[in-house]
């Protein structure tokens, strides 16, 4: 088995992109993903899921040059998970993918 994620989404803020010395770039992006189904009285329910996604080197400069918020893409990347400390010592839970392909769709 592999660690592997395929989503087909639409982008909700716009990218925020870093560049470190060097030139290498880091890109995040926030998508959602929509399902709808009905319930069996016939009740349409439309549900949302929000995604963490984070973009390295090549992934990251396409995300800066082609993609806004509203942009549908399909991105191909890992999951990972990973904690920190917040500013109060809580600590806090991140889980995120790591994109290592992307397909720019729609207009």
């Amino acid at each position: 088995m592999k660690n592997k994620v395929q989503l087909i989404g639409h982008v909700g803020q716009e990218p925020e992109i870093k560049t470190f010395d060097g030139g290498k770039k880091v890109a995040n992006i926030t998508m959602a993903t929509n399902e709808v189904y009905y319930k069996e009285n016939g009740d349409k329910v439309e549900k949302t899921e929000w995604h963490k996604v984070k973009a390295w080197g090549k992934v990251a400069e396409i995300i800066e040059k082609y993609v806004v918020k509203g942009k549908e893409i399909c991105i191909e990347g890992k999951l990972t998970y990973s904690d920190y400390l917040d500013k109060n010592g809580e600590k806090r839970y991140v889980t995120e993918i790591v994109a290592n392909d992307i397909l720019l769709l729609g207009k």
